[in-house]
């Protein structure tokens, strides 16, 4: 299957590095500190800002102590950070100006977790600081679409949790996911699956304004625009 769109938006986690391992043992310390439920704590912790996880789980005049606990818990554990398969082949191949990243995470953390992967870092990206709200409201992925000078719809989302893929679509995205995090019945919102960005190929059309995609989908829902191969 062949698409097109003008430009990409990438979540972080799940997508770009897998910091499963990080994030899990980060959270399960984190809830037996505060003596909450460690399997409820950490599936909380997928796809959404720390802050509004935190404002769930503590009186609010602890939101900021706490937030800034996790925060520190989530910098400081590299372990078993890596980036995932097909990444480096599709951002060796998209130009800068075609993408940015659009994550849940805190500023300094990205940085910590892109750099750890040897990632490029865009002069401008979303995170969690950023907006007022996180996913999956689509405020994250509307202000990534304004970063590069598109309306969402012009835009195409990669996500791998479902709060993620709802935010894409609610922004007016199309929404490509993987089943990194997520089974493929909880990515409603997606309009297409793939098991990972290894199944995905790009490469930037005549005219250097649009990219288009090649992949063979798992699931698909609806109908982004369809070229002939």
């Amino acid at each position: 299957m062949k698409i097109r769109t003008r430009g990409l938006l990438f979540d972080m986690d799940g997508i770009l590095i897998s910091s499963i391992g990080s994030v899990e043992r980060s959270w399960a310390e984190w809830a037996k500190a505060r003596n909450l439920d460690v399997t409820e704590t950490i599936a909380l912790s997928h796809g959404q800002r720390a802050l509004d996880i935190i404002r769930k789980l503590v009186p609010p005049e602890e939101v900021e102590s706490e937030f800034k606990r996790i925060e520190d818990l989530e910098c400081a554990d590299v372990e078993g950070l890596r980036v995932l398969e097909g990444v480096k082949p599709i951002l060796e191949s998209t130009p800068q100006k075609f993408w940015t990243i659009v994550t849940s995470a805190t500023e300094r953390l990205a940085r910590i977790r892109l750099g750890y992967g040897n990632i490029p870092v865009p002069h401008h990206f979303i995170t969690s600081e950023k907006v007022a709200k996180g996913k999956p409201d689509p405020e994250p992925y509307i202000k990534g679409a304004e970063l590069l000078g598109l309306d969402p719809i012009d835009c195409l989302v990669i996500e791998d949790s479902a709060s993620g893929a709802r935010a894409g679509k609610a922004a007016g995205c199309k929404v490509l996911a993987t089943l990194f995090s997520h089974k493929h019945e909880d990515l409603d919102a997606a309009d297409y699956v793939v098991q990972s960005l290894a199944d995905v190929s790009i490469r930037v059309l005549p005219g250097d304004y649009e990219l288009q995609l090649d992949f063979e989908p798992l699931v698909r829902r609806s109908g982004l625009q369809l070229v002939s191969s």
